[in-house]
Order: structure tokens, then sequence, then C-alpha cells
């Protein structure tokens, strides 16, 4: 019984043995294909350089290139790149050796850690500053249409400082109505007026715990967007956990591409649909001139365009992304909405038919500077990607063209499936981390299992004896 289940065990575990060989893959981009043409050149490179394989194969609308060690592997992948043009993604990949009878019965490789597996880890931070910044900016909207309503008319609702509303109204009776009402619909933030030398303001802060409660929910929900991320590309046994007030670990076992990795998980992109203000006048928009409600923007061939400063919707309202081709083979992705998301859009398209709305591509990028306490700057990059006249009033489901390549489709769409970040993120640090000291603890867990088991049979051989022999045969 001893040396039958031994011989299951054994058979299950065998995957473990063949392990995976280092590889690289080539795929596809911006809707280019590989096939036999540039296996050849793959092939034809490698042999120029003397650097040997253990297979080479198109496998799936790839090319899966094996090799018995990773400095190989390496040096493969910079020959491969350079050989190839830019219509191709080369990648460093783990390819499973297990062969296919051992797979037809379900036997895998079990999934190992970072520390058994070697990978790679991340320290991330969460901009706060740029959260902050994009609260007062809803919080500024957010009071306009609620003083709208009560035709409560000011003058100006602008940022003041990194966590205050400033509202200026007309006179002394519409800042005590204005007061009024925000205060009552605001019960998170203290409001204090102002009258002095004839000016007429408000200014409304963010109560401490209100602050505490936005800086947590920035980092939690940045975790949870992670993991989604991280799901998208197809890591087994991650960690995603919080560190301190404001920053994130990310630990990949296994993962090798880390320029793939940090591409996703650090993108900041996101889309914002807004109407396009026809009525500014273009010359004094390319002088950078814009009307009172409007803001320039440039599209991507660097001309100005002159959006409203009302954001329509956001990237948080997104519930589906997917990317394909239109009739015409242009890319595209496909967006689907939630209930609340699809209202505002059916609202405002059935009350703009005829008139443009721009689709606004925006990230956050690394400036190249850093603060004196060492922490990564950001600047928000955005360019108007859409320009498109609404025809009918639009649902819950709609597309957006106007994307350069099938694989910004494919990159855009999968950031906006996972969801877009509540605040940005900068990487500051990053550690590839090797397998040695989790070899070890494998090589010394085999010895271990090896000298217990024979232990326990050839004392059962000498305890019992004849029945001893028999139990450990059967």
């Amino acid at each position: 019984m001893v040396v039958f289940t031994i011989a299951i065990a054994a058979l299950y575990a065998l995957p473990n043995i063949y392990g995976e060989d280092p590889a690289v893959q080539v795929t596809g981009a911006r809707g280019a294909s590989v096939d036999m043409s540039t296996l050849d050149a793959v092939t034809n490179a490698l042999e120029a350089e003397n650097l040997s394989t253990k297979s080479v194969a198109l496998e799936n609308g790839s090319i899966l290139v094996r090799f018995n060690d990773t400095d190989s592997q390496i040096s493969a992948r910079d020959v491969i790149t350079e050989a190839l043009d830019e219509d191709v993604i080369v990648a460093l990949n783990l390819a499973a050796s297990t062969p296919d009878w051992l797979e037809s019965i379900g036997a895998a490789p079990m999934k190992l850690g970072l520390d058994l597996r070697g990978g790679v880890h991340f320290l991330m931070e969460v901009d706060m500053d740029a959260a902050m910044e994009k609260l007062v900016g809803q919080q500024e909207e957010a009071f306009r249409s609620e003083l709208r309503e009560e035709k409560i008319r000011y003058r100006a609702i602008r940022p003041s400082g990194k966590d205050a509303v400033e509202v200026i109204l007309r006179n002394e009776e519409q800042l005590a109505e204005a007061k009024s009402l925000l205060q009552s619909k605001h019960q998170d933030m203290t409001f204090v007026d102002s009258d002095s030398n004839g000016r007429f303001s408000l200014i409304a802060n963010f109560t401490e715990a209100r602050l505490q409660e936005i800086r947590n929910y920035a980092v939690e929900q940045n975790i949870t967007i992670l993991r989604n991320r991280v799901n998208e590309l197809g890591v087994a046994e991650p960690l995603v956990q919080r560190q301190g007030a404001s920053r994130i670990v990310v630990e990949l076992p296994g993962v090798q591409d880390t320029a793939r990795a940090k591409e996703i998980l650090g993108a900041t992109a996101t889309l914002e649909f807004r109407e396009v203000d026809s009525s500014a006048d273009l010359a004094a928009a390319a002088s950078g001139r814009a009307p009172a409600g409007s803001e320039i923007k440039q599209d991507r061939d660097g001309r100005p365009v002159v959006l409203k400063k009302r954001v329509i919707l956001g990237g948080s309202s997104i519930t589906d992304a997917s990317s394909s081709v239109d009739e015409y083979g242009r890319p595209q992705v496909n967006i689907s909405l939630d209930s609340e998301g699809g209202s505002k859009m059916s609202a405002f398209s059935r009350q703009n038919i005829g008139k443009l709305m721009a689709t606004v591509f925006a990230e956050y990028k690394d400036s190249g500077r850093k603060t004196p306490e060492g922490k990564v700057i950001l600047t928000k990059h955005e360019e108007v990607i859409n320009q498109a006249t609404i025809q009918s009033a639009l649902g819950r489901n709609f597309r957006i063209t106007g994307i350069d390549s099938t694989a910004e489709a494919h990159n855009l769409a999968l950031l906006l499936r996972a969801g877009a970040l509540i605040a940005p993120i900068s990487i500051v640090e990053e550690r590839t981390i090797g397998p040695s000291m989790g070899k070890q603890n494998i090589d010394m867990g085999i010895m271990a299992m090896v000298w217990g088991m024979a232990a326990v049979m050839l004392f059962t051989l000498l305890y019992y004896r004849s029945f001893g022999l028999i139990a450990n045969v059967r």
C-alpha cells in the first residue's frame, strides 16, 4: 500500500521535475501577424549569433523559442528584437515543459511563490496630492450644479489651496443663500464666509475625518484595481497589499518581463467625455485663450480643441471594455457603462443631438523630477483622441475610435476593464528576486521527504519483518 501510494504521488509530482524552460515569445502587434517568414527570420538571427535553442515553434499565432538557460534567453531577446521590425512584441517568458501524456491525466506543476520561483517586487506610492486635486475638481462641479438648480448666481468657483474650494458671490444676500444651501448638502465640509472690500467669498474645507477617509479610500481602491490588473496579466500566486499610509507592495512570482508588468500596473490611463465648445473663437484658441467655463486641449496632431470644463462622464463609470476593429479595419474600443453612467450619457446626448462630443485620453507620467522628500513628481498629460457628432441618444453601450493602433486599443481596453486608478501611483522601488534561497529550501525538503520515507519503511521492515515487507509493498 505504501509503495502504491508513493507511485501515484510520484506520478503526479513529475511535472515539478520537468519544471519550466526559459523562453522568448514573439507575438504580433498593431494588427501585424506572425507567420513562417517571421519564424525563419528568428531562426536565422539566432543561428547567426550561435545561440543554441531547445526548440523553436509557431504555436497559436505566436512564436515560442525555448532555451536551456536564462543567459541564452536574455541574449536571444535582444537579438530577436534587433532582427525584427516594430510590428511584433518580443517578451521574456517561462514555458511549461510538462509532457503531453502527463497533462492528459491532469498532472501540473505546483504554483510557487516569489521566494521559491523568483520574480519581481514593486513598491508603489499613491500620489495623494493628485487624489485631492481630483476630489476638489469634483466638488467644484457639484457646487456649480447645486447653485444653478437653486438659481443662485455666482462670479466664480475655483480651488483654494490643495483641499478647499472657493465660491465667489455677487452680493451679501447670495453669499448667505449659498452658505445655507451648501452647508445643508455637504456636512463633511466646513464653510467660512468673507465679505471684505466688497468681495463676497465662501471657503469650503474638508473636515480632517473626511480627508483621512479620502486617503484611505484612494489606497484601498488602488489595491483593488491593481489586483484586477494582476489578474489580467495572468500571474499565479501574486501578492498585493498595503504598506503604511500611502504605499502598496506588489510581488509577481515568475514574471521576467518587468517592462510589461510596469506598463500595466503603473498605467494611469483613463477616458473623459466632454462637450466641444463649438462657439469658441478658433483663432483665440490657437493663441491659448478660451472662453469662461472652457479650456483648451490638443488633439494628436497638435491642433487646439476647445472643450467645456464640465466632464460628462469619467472612467469610473465604465464597467466593461473590449478592443476590436470597425468595418474599415481601424482599431476601436467598445465601452459599456454602469446604470448611472448610462443615464448621464443618455440624458446628455438626448439634449445635444447635432453637437460635438470629444473623448479625452488622460494619463499621469513621470516628470523626471522629485520633491525634496524624494517623491516622484507626476505630470498629467491629456489629448483629444476623438471628436464625434452626436447623431442620436446614446445608451450604456457605444464605441470610440481615433486610436493609433490595435495594441494601444487592447491596452486601453485592459486598463478600462480593470478600472482606472483612483489616484496615480509611482514605482519607488523595483527589485528582481532570484529563487536561490527557495531552490535550497526545495532541495532540503525533498531530501527530508526521501530520508523520512526510507526510515519509515526500514523501521516497518525491521520491526514487523515479513508483515512489514507486505505492508511496504502493498
